[in-house]
């Protein structure tokens, strides 16, 4: 079954999150064949807060709609900030980029 797609791209600013979740909101309203994962890619998204606040968001719409989400290429930095976030366990890496501890599920 082929993962829902979402294109994330930077740079992110707070003015742009409401925007973004209504674009998720929207992508798994349309979850044809029962997908239940979505994979997002992200281009150029920093390692800030705004970047952290924009993946949970959207990692628990997608959760709320029964998907589990997957970053598509993160950025070793972004990743780095994810752990210490605390956030690993909510997201999925898919051809990571080689960071510690970083999990690599192929693609």
């Amino acid at each position: 079954m082929q993962p829902l797609m979402l294109e994330i791209r930077g740079p992110l600013v707070r003015e742009d999150l409401p925007g973004l979740h209504i674009r998720a909101m929207r992508r798994l309203s349309r979850r044809a064949g029962g997908a239940t994962e979505l994979e997002l890619k992200l281009v150029r998204v920093a390692a800030d807060a705004v970047a952290i606040d924009a993946l949970a968001t959207v990692a628990l719409l997608a959760r709320r709609s029964g998907c589990v989400v997957c970053l598509r290429r993160p950025d070793p930095e972004l990743w780095r900030l994810i752990e210490l976030s605390g956030l690993t366990e909510v997201f999925r890496s898919r051809s990571s980029p080689g960071g510690a501890g970083q999990p690599r599920l192929g693609g």
